[in-house]
């Protein structure tokens, strides 16, 4: 990290702080290792926030698909339309402390509202009872074991028949003496699960909860750190890099420990989902604790602008309260969606999209020549050439994300089914705690980072942006290929060795050192200083669509399952073998075309590092 503005930026939809807005540092009360002492209270209040978020989204995918019994395009659909707006609102949550409420505020009404989110994910009511359609005929299904033992059973007129799915696609129904009894058409056999109305609302009210009290707290937190440093004081950069940490650590922890809980860990079953989902409550719970009951620690940090009315900040909460049947809506909505069929056409394909997916991609196709047109129009020519130059960066940008975004989605998926999780034969890992790996890679190697960099620069060798993101590209290529190539070595059960995984995420978090800490540094260098707040926006908005994107890129590597489980591992492991090689090469191809660029674009940016 090089300067606040990346600093902030190195979790994709932290909110940059502006240095010609902030105010004086707070004067007096000591230091914590040479920083504001109020630099430690904040940097814990970050990290079990983090801690209850990432050790929530651990859980997401796989809660859907095992507890609810959601097929995987529902599962995932679900999972990016939650992410994508998780990264959307902070626009709103921003604004409105900027000229209502104070980050402070801002910041506790956000994390309370989050905890009573994870709270109610807690509830995890009754599992989904599976049942199938076959040829259009309802019947029930039987679950019986654990583990690489579990079997799936339908029950037809008191039979048990054993479901075996074959490697063309079709279903065998086996009898107990394993002579298959009736043998069903590619596309005949679907199934589902009965769940409960009550258990599904409370899923998708804290889903909703969770989604607008981010909102609040993601911004806005970064804001309070950038305010105790005056402008100019050289300890900002190093300020920024200990509060990212918090970030990192946060996650580390949470994504172990939650899916731990939840899940259990080898012969360990574990507690429950709801075990899980109350330890990321209680760390959210934690974290409002801190800027709640601060001791007057943060009298003088992220207070209220000096001009808000004060009467506003009730009208605001309940306002946010009452948009959450509105987020419930749109995640419900999505829940419904089916993908077209082949063949439909890109026109036919946009309008057979949920709402959400109609409003984000309207938006961002809109809003991307709109501004570029208002450049050409009103900036000079230099200006409208540099903001060029940030347009194409950010689509770039976009598309490393989506495929980025895998971990919570597909990848998870592919762990849980395709991935032996045993760790150098001593014990197992659960699937979720795969996830742990970007995390940890990313405290190891970011020191690393950032001191190449000085080192590069020093010698006049470092990277244009373009150059940077261009090798991200083709580094989050590299890692799906890495994973592709590591699948011919799959054992007899169709499972690929967890370190060729975590291969992958080590791939993935070098691409995502080279890409995320410039991002908003080079959008605020390049855009036109009257509308660097609605570019701003426009990169926030670029980063929700790759959210939504990477769901629906994770549906084409959907598979049947039956009470949560597939039926064959081995079509299971070609189909994300097939979904991983295409996303792999297109993601090289697209990183070689911006190298290509990476030339015009330097000189479109006009000497912007």
């Amino acid at each position: 990290m090089t300067n606040p503005i990346d600093d902030a930026a190195a979790e994709p939809g932290a909110v940059p702080v502006d240095v010609t807005t902030i105010h004086p540092g707070p004067s007096g009360g000591g230091e914590w290792f040479g920083h504001p002492r109020q630099l430690a209270r904040l940097f814990s209040t970050e990290m079990w926030e983090r801690f209850g978020y990432y050790g929530m989204r651990a859980l997401l995918t796989l809660y859907l698909a095992q507890h609810f019994l959601f097929s995987d395009t529902t599962t995932t659909g679900v999972y990016g339309g939650f992410t994508a707006l998780v990264y959307l609102t902070p626009l709103i949550g921003g604004l409105l402390a900027d000229r209502y409420l104070g980050s402070k505020r801002a910041v506790k009404f956000g994390a309370i509202v989050m905890a009573i989110g994870y709270l109610i994910l807690s509830y995890q009511g009754d599992p989904a009872k599976p049942f199938a359609m076959i040829e259009g005929q309802r019947y029930e299904v039987a679950i019986e074991g654990k583990g690489d033992a579990r079997q799936q059973f339908v029950v037809d007129a008191g039979q048990k028949l054993l479901i075996k799915g074959n490697d063309d696609k079709t279903v065998s129904l086996l009898d107990a003496g394993g002579k298959e009894v009736r043998k069903i058409a590619d596309g005949q056999f679907k199934s589902d699960g009965e769940r409960s109305p009550t258990t599904v609302f409370l899923l998708l009210t804290g889903l909703a909860l969770v989604t607008i009290g981010n909102g609040f707290f993601k911004p806005n937190i970064s804001t309070m750190v950038g305010s105790l440093y005056a402008p100019g004081d050289g300890r900002r950069d190093a300020g920024f890099t200990i509060f990212y940490m918090g970030i990192n650590l946060g996650s580390l922890f949470s994504q172990f420990l939650c899916p731990l809980l939840a899940l259990g860990m080898g012969s360990w079953e574990g507690i429950g989902w709801w075990a899980g989902f109350l330890l990321a409550s209680a760390g959210m719970f934690l974290s409002w604790a801190l800027i709640q009951f601060d001791g007057g620690a943060l009298d003088s940090v992220g207070n209220r602008p000096a001009d808000a009315p004060a009467n506003k900040d009730l009208l605001i909460y309940v306002g946010a309260l009452a948009m959450a049947p509105v987020v419930w809506l749109l995640f419900s909505n999505l829940m419904g969606y089916v993908r077209p069929e082949a063949g439909a056409g890109l026109v036919g394909y946009f309008m057979g999209l949920p709402i959400m997916g109609k409003m984000m991609f309207g938006t961002f196709l809109v809003a991307v020549p709109a501004i570029l047109f208002w450049a050409w129009k009103n900036g000079s020519k230099q200006e409208f050439q540099m903001m060029l130059a940030a347009m194409v960066l950010i689509t770039f940008n976009t598309v490393f994300w989506t495929l980025f975004e895998q971990a919570g989605s597909s990848l998870t998926l592919f762990a849980e089914r395709n991935t032996n999780l045993s760790v150098f034969g001593l014990f197992e890992i659960n699937a979720a705690q795969t996830q742990i790996f970007n995390a940890l890679f990313i405290v190891l190697l970011a020191p690393v980072f950032s001191a190449l960099w000085i080192r590069l620069s020093n010698r006049g060798l470092e990277p244009t942006i373009p150059m940077k993101f261009a090798v991200a590209l083709m580094g989050v290529g590299a890692g799906f290929l890495f994973l592709v190539f590591g699948a011919q070595f799959a054992d007899g059960q169709f499972q690929v060795g967890l370190w060729w995984l975590a291969g992958l995420y080590l791939i993935h978090s070098m691409a995502e050192l080279l890409i995320s800490p410039v991002g908003l540094s080079m959008i605020t260098k390049l855009s036109i200083a009257r509308i660097v707040g609605l570019m701003m926006g426009v990169w926030f908005l670029s980063i929700s669509v790759a959210q939504y994107v990477a769901g629906v890129v994770a549906q084409f590597a959907s598979v049947e399952t039956v009470g949560g489980q597939v039926t064959n591992l081995k079509v299971s492991l070609d189909t994300y073998v097939g979904v991983f090689t295409t996303i792999g090469w297109v993601s090289v191809g697209i990183g070689a075309l911006l190298m290509v660029l990476a030339i015009p674009l330097k000189k479109l940016m006009h000497g912007v590092k």
